[in-house]
């Protein structure tokens, strides 16, 4: 009899992890509850998507079921390096020998849901939206949902309860399948905000500019005085998107109040945006909600034999090096591996995930939050010191590993072991945010 998985959250991991199980011939039968909209019918709002860059880790966890892969990479630009902006409109790029490739995560998301219902009938996958966990009880099984009901204009609500064999909480990093985690025992989750806030952009028509030329091909940057980082890069529709992060506390955005005011801000302290940027899309910059980034540590990822965090309700991670979704997609690579090794024993199974990931869970935390500086002089510094790791690299590969942007983006070597090469330039920059 086919087991019950139930997974909370329809995310990349959660829906790639989704994949992996029925793609196991006809052992588990998946329920997935997302407390959000169908995607594919009603397009999420700009200000509640962004996008995502997938390097070797996570496009080698798709490459695993047939067809993802391709299909990702078709709605995908590949960026073969960074463009490193200054004011007075040079720049210093650094190439990359293996591209990433960019998408919006919502994108990500309706694909990995339209592969899903076309290859599994609803015998072995049903999908709800508009369904939010409010309760788990870990000795009876069961999950109570909370099912939002829209009639023409009065949204109603309804409870219901389901049961699992597995439960996999795959809830973001407000995880609500985690918040019941805080009362078993000798459960630790330590929760806190990076130090900057971010603000989606989005340029609809960035070439009508013609004589500002940005390589399509390229992660371009750019860095304000007060240590204000700004991050564009195109898609696959030749519009460009990407994040302004700042400081929480004493930051020019956060006292924006016009249209006018954003368009001189842009223009003041990022020219080329500045002129790239319409009155419609600096109005539309004004009313996105500023945002936080929550970043999680846990000490465990399992509870009992049957119930397991992944992606951001066991890690959560700053955006500053793209890593949130390709750890969430290895996630489900190592999950899947546990079960071969352990002839799909649960509690084997979820007991070994904890004790081999959390190390690099953990790295990923330091790596995410001090690898790249905030900073104007450690961003010169970090420049010149890639420059010199690629170089020794290259002419000396046995004795210098590669650059730390080289071992992030373009290996699968462990985040513990990335930390462990470049702990000094880890520490050097903790100490500049103190």
């Amino acid at each position: 009899m086919a087991k019950k998985v139930i997974i909370v959250g329809a995310g990349p991991c959660g829906l790639l992890l989704a994949h992996y199980l029925l793609h196991r011939d006809d052992k588990y039968q998946i329920d997935i509850y997302e407390y959000r909209n169908d995607p594919r019918i009603i397009s999420f709002s700009t200000s509640r998507t962004f996008p995502i860059s997938l390097n070797e880790r996570g496009m080698s966890a798709l490459r695993k079921i047939e067809g993802l892969e391709e299909a990702t990479k078709a709605i995908s630009l590949p960026m073969k390096g960074t463009i490193f902006h200054q004011k007075n409109g040079k720049g210093q790029a650094t190439p990359r020998k293996i591209p990433l490739f960019t998408l919006d995560r919502t994108s990500l998301v309706i694909l990995l849901l339209e592969k899903l219902c076309q290859n599994y009938d609803k015998s072995r996958l049903n999908i709800y939206f508009n369904c939010q966990c409010t309760q788990v009880n870990f000795v009876t099984n069961t999950v109570t949902f909370k099912k939002f009901l829209e009639k023409t204009t009065v949204e109603t609500e309804e409870d219901f309860i389901a049961n699992y064999d597995l439960l996999i909480g795959a809830d973001g990093s407000r995880s609500k399948v985690r918040e019941h985690f805080l009362g078993t025992e000798l459960f630790e989750c330590e929760q806190k905000y990076v130090p900057t806030d971010y603000k989606s952009v989005f340029l609809y028509n960035p070439d009508k500019n013609s004589h500002i030329k940005l390589e399509r091909d390229k992660i371009h940057s750019w860095m304000y005085d007060n240590d204000t980082l700004m991050v564009l890069l195109y898609q696959l529709d030749g519009t460009m998107s990407g994040v302004i992060l700042f400081p929480h506390q004493k930051n020019q955005v956060v006292t924006l109040t016009t249209t006018q005011e954003v368009l001189q801000f842009f223009q003041e302290n990022f020219p080329q945006i500045g002129q790239l940027m319409t009155e419609e899309e600096a109005e539309a910059f004004l009313s996105r909600p500023i945002s936080r980034i929550l970043t999680i540590r846990c000490n465990r990822y399992h509870q009992g034999n049957n119930v397991l965090l992944m992606g951001d309700a066991a890690h959560a991670v700053s955006s500053s090096i793209g890593q949130g979704c390709n750890a969430a997609l290895e996630d489900v690579v190592l999950f899947d591996n546990l079960l071969d090794e352990y002839s799909e024993n649960f509690a084997e199974t979820l007991e070994q995930f904890t004790v081999r990931r959390k190390q690099d869970a953990h790295a990923l935390v330091e790596l995410s939050d001090y690898a790249f500086p905030s900073t104007r002089g450690l961003l010169i510094q970090f420049i010149f010191r890639e420059l010199f790791a690629k170089t020794m690299h290259q002419i000396f590969p046995k004795h210098f590993p590669p650059s730390l942007s080289e071992l992030i983006f373009e290996t699968t070597v462990s985040y513990s072991e990335i930390l462990n090469f470049y702990q000094g330039w880890i520490s050097k920059v903790k100490m500049s945010c103190n």
